[in-house]
C-alpha cells in the first residue's frame, strides 16, 4: 500500500489537502501504522524524526476530531519547544480540509497568563511539553476529560530529559478509555515498560532500525583532545559547507567550539540547553535561514528539529550510543539524498570507535588528518533583521515583502525566508544588504505603523 487513498478512509477533501501538500504517495511508517491508527488501536512505533511519522499520526488523531465539540480530543506530548512547535505547524497544515480545528502549543518559554488566555476557549488538539502541560493541569485551566487520542512523540528523549514522572502523571488526568500511540527513534528498554504501563494490546512497528545505516559518506580522523578545533576549523576551510551540524557531548564544549569558530571568521552559532527560550528561537530561525552556516549543538537541544538540506554533520566527540550516532548523521541523508559525516576521535574514543564497528557492522573509514591546510572564513550568505510584533500583530510575511521591495526600494532577490513568530518576526536578507534594509524599516513603516527592528548578531 503505497497511496493514501488506498486508505479508504480518508475524505476525497483530505486526500485533495494532501496532494497540495505534496503528499503524493505514504512513507514506510505511514503505510505501516495508518491502517491500525485509523482502526482506532494502539501503536508504539520506532522511526526516527524526517521519517513522516508526524503525518502519520496527525492523520489518524485528525480523522476522529469533532469539529462541533469544543473541548480537548487529541493530545500530543512531545520533549521540547521547537519540535512541539513543528509538529504544531504540520497538524495544522493537515487539518486544513477540515474547518474550525484548533491546534494550540503549550510550552515553556511563554507566558502563562497567556496560554491561560488562549484556553479560555478549549482547544480540539493540544501539543505540550509535559512539564508545561503539568502546570495547567494542575491549575485546572486544562482538561482532559474528552480525550481521545494522546500521542507521545519522541518518547525516548523525553526519558533522557527526566520526563518520566512528569508523563505518568499526566496520564493520570487522561480517560482510561483511550487511543495511546508511541513514537520513539530508539527503543531502550524503559520505552518498553512505559508501553506496557500505558499501551493496549498495541501494534508494533519498526522502521529505520540502527543497522538501516543511512546513505551518508562517513569519515574518521583520529586527533588528540587539543587538536580537535584546529582540525575542525581545516575541515570547515576545506569543505565550505553550505550548512553544517557539529554535535558536541557538552553544553561546555559546545559554547567553546562555537566561540572558536567565530574567532577564526566561520559563522557558528550554539545550541544548548542552558540558553534562554528566545535565544533558542533566535539561533534556529538564523541557521535555517542562512545567517549562519555552522550550528553547534548538543543532542538534547537538537532532537526534533527540522533542519533541511543538511550538507555535513560533524561529530566533534562520539557518542557512547550508536543509535545516537546513526541519528546524527542521518540529518545530512534526507528525503534520499546522500549526505556526508565526518567524526574526529581523540585516542581515549577508541571504544567507542569499536563499538560503532561492532554493533552496526561496518568498517571505519580512517583517514590521515589534511596537511597544510590554511584556516578560512566560513562567512553567511544572508543576516537576520528582528522586527517586534509578529502574529499577536497581525503581521504578514506578504506585509514586511512589500514594506521592503515597495517604498524601500530592496530587490526582491535580496530577502529570504520570513518567519512570523508570536511577538517578533525575523526577515533574512543578503549580507550586502542588511545594514539598508535595517535602517530603512527603522525609518520607514509596516502596514502604516513604525516598528522596532533590530539586526541580529
Amino acid at each position: 500500500m503505497t497511496s493514501f487513498a488506498e486508505l479508504n478512509a480518508l475524505s476525497a477533501q483530505q486526500l485533495s489537502n494532501l496532494n497540495e501538500l505534496g503528499y503524493l504517495t505514504m512513507t514506510p511508517v505511514q503505510a505501516a501504522a495508518l491502517p491500525a491508527i485509523l482502526a482506532g488501536k494502539d501503536v508504539r512505533a520506532q522511526a526516527k524524526t524526517g521519517s513522516g511519522k508526524t503525518a502519520a499520526f496527525g492523520l489518524g488523531l485528525l480523522q476522529r476530531i469533532d469539529g462541533g465539540r469544543f473541548n480537548t480530543q487529541s493530545l500530543v506530548l512531545c520533549p521540547t519547544r521547537e519540535l512541539a512547535d513543528q509538529v504544531a505547524s504540520e497538524l495544522r497544515r493537515l487539518a486544513r480540509a477540515i474547518p474550525n480545528i484548533k491546534v494550540l502549543t503549550l510550552c515553556g518559554g511563554v507566558p502563562f497568563g497567556a496560554q491561560r488566555d488562549s484556553l479560555t476557549h478549549a482547544p480540539h488538539i493540544i501539543v505540550a511539553t509535559p512539564g508545561r502541560l503539568l502546570d495547567h493541569l494542575k491549575k485546572e485551566t486544562v482538561s482532559l476529560a474528552a480525550l481521545q487520542t494522546l500521542v507521545l512523540d519522541e518518547a525516548d528523549r523525553m526519558l533522557d530529559m527526566g520526563f518520566a514522572d512528569a508523563i505518568d502523571e499526566v496520564i493520570t488526568h487522561a480517560p482510561a478509555q483511550r487511543q495511546t500511540l508511541l513514537f520513539s527513534a530508539t527503543w531502550p528498554q524503559a520505552i518498553a515498560a512505559i508501553s506496557q504501563r500505558i499501551q493496549r494490546s498495541p501494534q508494533t512497528i519498526e522502521i529505520d532500525a540502527v543497522d538501516e545505516l543511512p546513505a551518508v559518506e562517513q569519515r574518521f580522523y583520529e586527533v588528540p583532545r587539543s587538536g580537535k578545533i584546529a582540525l575542525l576549523q581545516q575541515l570547515l576551510s576545506r569543505e565550505q559547507p553550505a550548512s553544517c551540524v557539529v554535535f558536541c557531548n557538552t553544553k561546555k564544549d559546545c559554547q567553546a567550539v562555537c566561540d572558536a569558530l567565530n574567532e577564526s571568521c566561520q559563522s557558528a552559532l550554539a545550541l544548548h540547553g542552558d540558553m534562554e527560550q528566545r535565544d533558542r528561537d533566535q539561533t534556529l530561525v538564523r541557521f535555517a535561514n542562512g545567517s549562519s552556516r555552522v550550528l553547534v549543538a548538543t543532542d538534547v537541544a537538537a532532537r526534533g528539529l527540522d533542519i533541511k538540506a543538511l550538507e555535513m554533520v560533524i561529530n566533534y566527540e562520539l557518542s557512547w550510543d550508536p543509535e545516537v550516532h546513526v541519528h546524527r548523521i542521518g540529518r545530512t541523508a534526507r528525503a534520499g539524498k546522500s549526505g556526508l559525516a565526518i567524526s574526529l576521535c581523540a585516542p581515549e574514543e577508541a571504544q567507542r570507535a569499536n563499538l560503532l564497528e561492532e554493533m552496526l557492522n561496518i568498517k571505519l573509514q580512517w583517514l590521515p588528518q589534511p596537511g597544510g591546510l590554511r584556516i578560512t572564513p566560513l562567512e553567511a550568505t544572508m543576516a537576520t533583521l528582528c522586527i517586534d510584533g509578529g502574529k499577536k500583530a497581525k503581521m504578514r510575511p506578504g506585509d514586511i515583502l512589500g514594506a521592503l521591495t515597495g517604498e524601500m526600494g530592496l530587490d526582491g532577490a535580496d530577502i529570504g525566508k520570513i518567519v512570523i513568530h508570536p511577538m517578533h518576526a525575523y526577515v533574512a536578507v543578503k549580507q550586502s544588504q542588511a545594514r539598508h534594509a535595517w535602517k530603512q524599516l527603522q525609518q520607514g513603516k509596516i502596514k502604516g505603523r513604525a516598528v522596532k527592528v533590530r539586526l541580529l548578531k
